[in-house]
């Protein structure tokens, strides 16, 4: 193998530079060229119509820097088995033999993971660098600890202007069907509540807790101020087990619905029972917030960071894995394994494991979601009875999110 093709696809994230960094730079040690495939799986069906390819030299990789988040190689969200063209594949293995590339190194998710599995069906040899800031694969991906720093830099600093306006914010984030983001970033953040894919929301519970709590810091306040914030994942669920899609949005390529409106409805429904609440006029009344006909109830606010989650820079245990990542697919191919996905390195080691295991889909835990409701944060369901269980353990110890 003395050529190598490096692609990232999917959506963007914190580590992706780091992931094509650590292969190119390994690569270069190893005497293996590495060339930048553009714009995801788009680029490499159309590799066969391209002149050139940029080789990722060492003075081409001295220009970019592992803590920008974003990625080098470009990005698309195509499922290449659903190309019209009966030939597709033939036309990327063509591709592949024009620019000499032996083999592929592609970071992504579960839908570049799927893909992987069908080209490796077609004799194209790959390796899954795992990229997700969803967090929803089994190993841990690039992207998700970079989300997170970035989510609860937005829900500490949004508090200013909630708590100056005495305003119930709503903070709407990705995570499509799993709620790693708003659970971890949320509880950085330090968020009063939390709602997960995971959890049905009982919006009886969730307005009691936000009443409650909200209420008592305006009240315990000097100058009556006081926020009330609340992260929502895009995927959660209304007690029928809905999830809020928009219909008006067409499916991307792999079939998925545009997630979108959690944060508003969220925002509206709480909206409707603060308006209804005679509780809350009084409450209003007593602490000199009340105006008849223009200030009866407090704001509710919902924001929808979006893809600012995803950019500007990489988390530093991002940048760390990814290089791993990247230096260990380039290992694992030139040993002749592929169809994998690079899952650590540790004692000398690069772990592995099929792709298909990979990508199958990681929820939230919910025991250790039991445990941060004991410690007063709200899910959006009635609290249950907790009795954490204990061990002693020995080794060393892996971080797990």
């Amino acid at each position: 193998m003395k050529n190598i093709g490096i692609i990232t696809g999917g959506g963007d994230g914190g580590g992706l530079n780091a992931v094509i960094k650590g292969a190119a730079q390994m690569a270069n040690r190893k005497g293996v060229k590495t060339y930048v495939i553009p714009n995801g799986y788009a680029g490499l069906y159309n590799l066969v119509e391209m002149d050139s390819l940029v080789e990722l030299t060492p003075s081409r990789l001295d220009v970019f820097s592992i803590n920008l988040a974003g990625s080098e190689a470009g990005h698309s969200r195509v499922k290449i088995s659903k190309i019209n063209d009966a030939k597709k594949y033939d036309r990327i293995k063509e591709g592949l033999k024009k620019f000499k590339i032996d083999g592929l190194i592609i970071s992504g998710g579960d839908d570049t993971g799927s893909v992987m599995l069908d080209l490796d069906k077609q004799g194209i040899k790959c390796v899954h660098a795992p990229k997700t800031m969803d967090l929803d694969l089994i190993p841990y991906s690039v992207g998700g600890d970079s989300a997170i720093e970035r989510l609860a830099a937005f829900i500490r600093d949004i508090k200013t202007t909630g708590r100056t306006h005495n305003r119930i914010i709503v903070l709407e984030t990705f995570g499509r069907y799993v709620g790693h983001n708003a659970f971890h970033g949320g509880v950085a953040g330090e968020c009063d509540a939390i709602l997960i894919p995971e959890i049905p929301v009982d919006f009886d519970e969730l307005y009691r807790h936000l009443k409650k709590v909200y209420t008592k810091r305006i009240i315990e306040s000097d100058i009556n101020a006081g926020t009330y914030t609340i992260v929502v994942s895009e995927g959660f669920k209304d007690a029928a087990g809905e999830a809020m899609h928009d219909d008006s949005a067409k499916a991307d390529s792999f079939g998925h619905k545009k997630l979108a409106g959690a944060g508003k409805y969220v925002a509206k429904i709480l909206e409707e029972r603060l308006e209804k609440d005679p509780e809350i006029k009084q409450f209003m009344k007593e602490q000199g917030m009340f105006v008849e006909g223009l200030y009866e109830m407090p704001e509710v606010r919902a924001i929808v960071p979006s893809h600012l989650v995803r950019s500007g820079f990489t988390s530093s245990y991002d940048a760390n894995f990814g290089i791993e990542a990247g230096a260990g697919a380039v290992y694992l191919l030139l040993d002749g394994i592929h169809n994998v996905t690079v899952t650590g390195y540790q004692n000398g080691i690069f772990s592995y494991m099929d792709i298909a295991e990979a990508i199958a889909r990681r929820s939230v835990d919910l025991e250790k979601v039991e445990l941060y409701e004991q410690i007063g944060f709200c899910f959006g369901r009635v609290r249950k009875d907790f009795t954490a269980k204990h061990k002693k353990v020995k080794g060393k110890i892996d971080r797990i999110y």
